[in-house]
């Protein structure tokens, strides 16, 4: 069977076509600036083909899918010989709201909760449900399945996710504690437990997915009992753009001081916070590491003599706050077995690793600096002598979770 899985943005549109015989990747690209003046970067990786890499109108999310699918099934870059080696579609699809508790078979149920869910995730799911309906109009006899990012969640204890605010806000309208990157929180903490003994049951796990946008969860036999992100994915630590949790105060305070709306305060929250607000110039850490003086590959700091200090600000300010946020879930799960850190930041940075660790030694977690001077581009145990629980760096894989659920479910 193979499984095509989408992940659709307002502007752009990931895919990955899997063989799910051996899990392996067939193809992978990205659709980028649809709507603007379009580019498809195609990367067939089963069969040593040339990779396809230019501009390409992409007026619509409906072009780019024939894009796609006009690319893995040409001559000169394909991998399958027709649409109809493609056995099935799967959606990465940001919120499943209370209806959801795990992936679905897409329907017009399942169509119907996602548009209600806008109001929850308005920067999303239009653009999910942009992805869905172009691949329905471009294969209407293909089975397709979403998986939700918060339905790894739905395990939360209603201690958790309930907020301190009238509570009819939960029954009338859905207000609540959700949680995102599920797939990835699921993905990592599988793994790691695979590698403790292969049962779930009486594992205390923090996974970190450190990332442009970035959450943690606290993961109790297998299973999430809290995590940052919230009703939105503005709540939690700082991340690239986002401020994380901030004083709800805030958006009246800053609203007074721009004389702005709401809307454009929470712009202001979403777009121009983060390491990107104390930085003041990126919100790419690699950038901000750069003017920290720091070593992309080993983590360590070289040139302490000409760095941006609020360059170091922002890395401060980022790792304690993860830090105290992993102080909190030790409590929370009564104690701790492993630390994940995985995503863009937590594979790549052995500096953001060690940041964060060094702030936790005084409840006994430690790391080997010299096992983690190296990027983890395959599971990586860089766990420190006299260390209470296991530190691992593990690469996610999102899209792989995507398609065994799609398989499950088709089948």
């Amino acid at each position: 069977m193979n499984v095509l899985v989408i992940n659709a943005g307002s502007s752009s549109l990931k895919y990955q076509l899997f063989d799910m015989k051996t899990e392996n990747i067939l193809a992978k690209g990205n659709c980028d600036r649809i709507g603007l003046d379009g580019h498809l970067k195609h990367n067939p990786v089963s069969n040593g083909k040339p990779v396809f890499d230019s501009d390409i109108a992409l007026p619509t999310h409906a072009e780019a899918i024939s894009a796609v699918i006009e690319k893995l099934t040409s001559d000169d870059y394909g991998v399958i010989g027709s649409l109809s080696e493609i056995n099935a579609v799967g959606h990465r699809t940001v919120h499943g709201g209370r209806k959801f508790f795990g992936s679905a078979l897409i329907n017009d149920e399942v169509i119907e909760v996602l548009e209600d869910c806008i109001r929850l995730a308005p920067l999303h799911i239009p653009a999910n449900l942009m992805g869905i309906n172009a691949c329905k109009e471009a294969m209407p006899n293909v089975p397709m399945v979403a998986v939700f990012d918060t339905a790894f969640h739905h395990t939360i204890p209603e201690s958790a996710y309930i907020y301190p605010i009238p509570y009819k806000y939960y029954e009338e309208n859905d207000i609540r504690r959700y949680g995102f990157h599920g797939t990835s929180h699921r993905y990592v903490s599988d793994i790691a437990i695979k590698h403790m003994g292969g049962k779930a049951e009486g594992t205390k796990i923090i996974t970190c997915h450190l990332g442009n946008g970035s959450s943690l969860a606290a993961i109790k036999d297998g299973k999430s009992i809290d995590t940052t992100m919230g009703v939105t994915p503005l709540e939690g630590i700082p991340m690239g753009t986002r401020c994380g949790s901030v004083d709800p105060s805030l958006v009246d305070v800053i609203s007074s001081i721009e004389n702005t709306s709401i809307k454009d305060t929470m712009d202001i929250l979403n777009k121009k916070s983060g390491v990107l607000g104390i930085y003041g110039k990126s919100s790419d850490f690699r950038d901000i590491e750069t003017a920290a003086g720091v070593d992309l590959d080993n983590g360590d700091l070289t040139d302490t003599a000409n760095t941006d200090k609020r360059a170091t600000l922002a890395l401060d300010v980022f790792a304690y706050q993860v830090a105290k946020f992993i102080g909190s879930y030790i409590v929370a799960l009564g104690g701790l077995d492993a630390l994940i850190f995985t995503a863009g930041i937590g594979e790549n940075s052995p500096f953001i690793r060690r940041a964060i660790c060094e702030k936790l030694g005084g409840v006994g977690i430690h790391i080997d600096v010299r096992k983690n001077a190296v990027r983890a581009s395959e599971f990586l145990d860089v766990t420190g002598e006299g260390s209470k629980a296991k530190v691992y760096a593990i690469p996610t894989n999102e899209e792989l979770v995507i398609a065994r659920d799609t398989m499950e479910i088709i089948k």
